[in-house]
């Protein structure tokens, strides 16, 4: 039944001629679009037709009818078809032969449905054996048709149909299909339907225009398959109304040895070297090559077997390489020595060919290097590119322990430890250590630091791990529910294999995978490509990009990525050495004022050494530190044999210490006494923070080096808690300059992320000279989502497209998106001069950044090793 729907819902394309061109992509998918434009310049391509993706959500969104006149449409396609290849649908004498296909706009490989050899029968069959004088090869393609269109269409088990024709192999005593002759292939043509027939109840369709319209609704069908729709999930492809469906008149590859099918890449999609990349059979149709039956040869080889063909593959291969200004992925067949191109589409590469093709071409003249930066090196391709990788297709699946959040990425090998104490005293780089944990905290950084890898079994992606993991560049899988982690026994199970301490395991943090044993990584490379390529990004890049960074070693890193400045230093992290975290837990249990300002003063050198080896490594850039954030018990033992060992460190006895760890745990530490709070009840902590980074750079003033400190204060949610603070910085500024006599400029600016901060970012911004969003807390306040535990049911959320994305990985523009543009107008209403930024990880996630763009952000801040990432991002996001 068809139901009314305006508009063509079908172009043609064929004989130099097209409806359509490639900006049509998003109504005639990308295979349709490329299918139009390489017509209209002339190059061989079979005649046909593309219905559109309105044909596809108008079927997907009413119950599987069709919009009122696409039959008639059709009809009038396959009219338009016959016409050019003067051939006729179902005609006894010269019958037309049709492949269906699917093409969304972005290009999804093997996730959707196809059917070749459409519109054979009884009848067409003995047609096309006395048209083309092939009896065989006629044959041959009816009962590859009805295998195809006996799975796709009606969803019969391949294997039912491969059961059929090993039988038969066996029986004839030939190894490969094409051991079968002709009589053979007419008693597969009847076994395969006797299997059609079984399996459905029906005999195979004789009407062709009944086929097609099944192939259709199978096509259609598709866009909706669980396959199709987690791959969309999986690689974030939104906004897509379908898929279209590409009707095209056969060409044969399996008509005799003067023919081949096969695939090629314009450039090896590995390395970038310019040279064909590909494969292909003789005597074989397109799914043969993919289907791994018979061993394809290296495309270059045709030029042996068919010399002028090749030539003519080469020379269409540059003249689309030269038209798309990209690397291209083409699919040819050859029908009796004539060459026809049925496909191309940007090719899929690594990252590292990516960068090279792009470098290459600008060299070559094809492009220039704005269309390389805006065009052929994805944000992802420097991910990989920037982060050691295991090889997949290596992975044996009985081999995969458990899946977990990509939380960091790159791929790690080492043993496995359960402690930071271990990790610490055992790794070496004989001996790599992989840390697994239930869940990190910051008393683990040491053991962090020393082991190649983490492995968590909670936490989400904004967890301690996976921040800390991201910004040291070290691989992490977080919030691993597949295993259960014993560490009296020291092992952790996935319920039917055990991994002990000592045994090796691989993790994929780009993926999230945890493999058993060891798994050889490539470790990456940057070249001259490399960097001249990162140049052109800074040409077109306006919006600055910063990093996260606590120590000289990151900072140093993030420098030679690009950064240009801190746009956080977190602090707490600076008191985890022996002699720090003893001196932090004294001020931490001190009952009075002088006894805290005793125990922060010998924190104090400490904290100024840190901040001045910082600012040297930053020398002429801008450093925003944050002051103490997490809240008191994160620095204090949990466990009873721990706390009783820092009692006697401390002098102070086992049961009072022990109250005072009791006394200082949260129900909701996340909304307790933390940030901006603890300064207010303890001003000494912001005095002592404030005089470290204040002498600090005058000291470096006064030495010749450039330096430019900002000051954050953390959590604040009313504009009176900022002022206090900010008296409490600028009072200490004073007597420190009065005591060193000279001074340096600073800025006291806030970090944005509690949703209140942004309803009153006026009245904040009379005071703060910068805001920085601190989207992790943002999104986690703003969702309600305690952003460690949520990955008991974001997959869920995910997999019931509730969320569309994990909110903690890409910023939820909707939401959290529209708190960011308020705070930001209403701040910059205020204060024209404020400097707006956004410091939490979603300062390097290729969406979250284009958004940031357009809000007119001054800079994003995110891990070093993703500071290419958002600079290519943001170069992309202005030249949009």
């Amino acid at each position: 039944m068809e139901v009314e729907a305006k508009g063509a819902q079908i172009y043609t394309f064929g004989s130099g001629s097209a409806d359509g061109d490639r900006s049509m992509k998003q109504l005639l998918g990308g295979k349709g679009a490329n299918l139009a434009e390489m017509s209209s310049i002339g190059l061989p391509v079979p005649a046909g037709f593309t219905i559109s993706t309105e044909a596809c959500h108008y079927y997907s969104t009413h119950d599987g009818k069709w919009p009122r006149g696409l039959k008639k449409q059709i009809k009038r396609g396959v009219k338009f078809i016959e016409e050019i290849m003067g051939t006729h649908l179902g005609d006894s004498e010269h019958p037309l032969l049709l492949s269906v296909r699917s093409g969304a706009a972005t290009s999804m490989p093997g996730m959707m449905d196809t059917v070749l050899n459409l519109g054979l029968n009884d009848k067409s069959v003995e047609a096309l054996s006395r048209h083309t004088d092939n009896e065989r090869f006629a044959y041959d393609s009816y009962r590859r048709f009805i295998d195809m269109f006996g799975g796709v269409v009606m969803g019969i088990a391949h294997e039912k149909f491969e059961r059929a024709i090993e039988k038969l192999k066996d029986e004839k005593g030939v190894e490969e299909d094409t051991g079968l002759d002709t009589e053979d292939l007419k008693e597969l043509v009847e076994r395969y339907k006797a299997v059609y027939r079984k399996a459905t109840g029906h005999m195979f369709p004789n009407d062709p225009f009944e086929q097609l319209e099944f192939a259709i609704n199978a096509v259609f069908s598709s866009w909706d398959s669980d396959r199709a729709v987690k791959y969309r999930k999986i690689n974030q492809i939104e906004g897509l109304l379908g898929t279209a469906v590409n009707v095209q008149a056969m060409v044969f590859g399996n008509m005799g040895n003067d023919c081949a099918t096969g695939v090629c890449f314009t450039r090896n999609p590995s390395t970038g070297e310019n040279k064909l990349y590909g494969e292909f059979l003789i005597n074989a149709q397109g799914e043969d090559v993919v289907a791994g039956i018979r061993t394809p040869k290296d495309v270059t080889e045709l030029k042996n077997t068919m010399p002028e063909a090749f030539d003519e593959l080469q020379e269409h291969c540059n003249r689309l390489e030269m038209h798309y200004g990209n690397m291209q992925d083409i699919e040819f067949t050859i029908q009796k020595g004539t060459l026809y191109i049925l496909q191309t589409r940007n090719g899929k590469r690594t990252g590292k060919a990516a960068v090279k093709i792009a470098v290459d071409m600008v060299d070559e003249g094809k492009i220039d290097n704005r269309k390389a930066v805006k065009s052929l090196v994805e944000p992802t391709h420097l991910d990989q590119l920037l982060h050691p990788q295991i090889d997949v297709d290596s992975v044996d699946k009985s081999k995969i322990l458990g899946t977990g959040l990509p939380a960091s990425p790159g791929a790690a090998v080492g043993r496995v430890v359960f402690s930071s104490e271990k990790a610490e005293e055992t790794a070496s780089e004989e001996n790599p250590v992989i840390l697994v944990r239930i869940e990190t905290s910051p008393e683990d950084v040491g053991g962090m630091s020393a082991a190649e890898g983490i492995l968590t079994s909670r936490g989400g992606m904004t967890s301690h791990a996976a921040v800390v993991a991201r910004g040291w560049g070290k691989p992490c899988v977080a919030g691993c529910g597949d295993i259960v982690i014993n560490y009296k026994k020291k092992q952790f199970t996935n319920g039917t294999k055990t991994i002990k301490e000592g045994d090796w395991i691989s993790i994929d943090g780009t993926r999230g995978t945890v493999i058993e044993g060891k798994k050889e990584v490539v470790k990456p490379e940057m070249d001259d490509d490399y960097y001249t390529f990162m140049n052109w990004v800074d040409e077109y890049r306006d919006m600055g990009v910063r990093t996260n960074a606590d120590s000289p070693e990151d900072s140093a890193r993030a420098r030679e990525f690009g950064a240009e400045g801190i746009g956080l230093c977190r602090t707490e992290h600076m008191f985890f050495g022996e002699d720090r975290i003893k001196a932090m837990r004294r001020m931490i249990i001190s009952e009075t004022d002088d006894e805290r300002r005793d125990a922060l003063m010998t924190l104090l050198p400490y904290q100024k050494k840190d901040f001045k080896e910082i600012f040297e490594v930053m020398d002429g850039l801008p450093v925003t530190i944050r002051l103490l954030d997490p809240p008191l018990h994160e620095f204090l033992p949990d466990e009873k044999e721990e706390i009783a060992r820092v009692a006697d460190e401390l002098g102070i006895d086992h049961q009072k210490f022990s109250e005072i760890v009791r006394s200082l745990s949260e129900f909701n530490p996340m909304l307790g006494h933390r940030g901006c709070r603890l300064g207010i009840t303890y001003p000494a902590i912001t005095e002592m923070q404030t005089r470290a980074i204040i002498e600090a750079a005058v000291e470096l003033k006064m030495e010749g080096k450039k330096v430019f400190p900002e000051i954050m204060v953390p959590l604040i949610g009313t504009p009176q808690e900022f002022h206090s603070q900010k008296l409490v910085i600028d009072e200490v500024a004073e007597e420190v300059f009065e005591e060193m006599e000279e001074t340096v400029e600073y800025k006291v600016g806030t970090m944005i992320e509690i949703p209140r901060a942004t309803l009153v970012a006026e009245k904040i911004a009379k005071e703060a000279e910068f805001f920085s969003f601190g989207t992790n807390d943002l999104t986690q306040m703003t969702f309600g989502y305690s952003r460690d535990d949520a990955g008991k049911f974001l997959k869920v959320y995910l997999d019931e497209g509730i969320l569309q994305n994990d909110p903690f990985q890409v910023l939820d523009i909707e939401g959290v998106g529209q708190l960011v543009e308020l705070a930001t107008k209403k701040g910059r209403e205020q204060n024209e001069k404020l400097k707006v930024g956004i410091c939490g990880e979603h300062g390097g996630d290729p969406k979250s950044v284009a958004f940031c763009y357009k809000q007119g952000l001054n800079y994003v801040s995110c891990s070093p090793f993703r500071v290419p990432v958002a600079r290519l991002a943001a170069a992309q996001a202005a030249l949009e």
